[in-house]
């Protein structure tokens, strides 16, 4: 059963990395992959949140892996995040590609913390 509610959750969670990054990227003029950087720090700011709720209450686990392992894990993506920073760097923008990589690490685990706190005062 878990490894469906997997399943299912990736099924939502590419397709949505892929359009939100498309739709958020297409409204930018710039080398910066803001398309990537907004769906990295949604799916932390998810399995922030995800991770405090199973902490604070009781998360069936079929909701666990379904939003987890499932949506978050596929909406995130590293292997852009890295392929766009080296592709940053190869045609000249190396601030581009250093703010990247920094404000990314930073955001991300800010977005996680933030949620985490967020779930633990509205659950706990």
């Amino acid at each position: 059963m878990n490894w469906l509610m997997v399943i299912t959750g990736a099924v939502i969670g590419a397709p949505l990395r892929y359009l939100t990054d498309r739709a958020v990227q297409a409204r930018h003029d710039t080398a910066f992959p803001w398309g990537t950087f907004s769906v990295n720090i949604a799916a932390c700011a998810g399995l922030g949140f995800l991770t405090a709720a199973a902490t604070a209450t009781t998360v069936p686990a079929a909701l666990q892996h379904l939003i987890g392992p499932g949506l978050c894990a596929t909406l995130s993506t590293y292997s852009t995040f890295s392929f766009e920073s080296l592709r940053l760097v190869e045609n000249g923008a190396k601030g581009f590609a250093a703010a990247n990589a920094l404000i990314s690490v930073v955001a991300g685990l800010g977005a996680a913390y933030l949620t985490t706190v967020l779930a633990t005062a509205v659950l706990g």
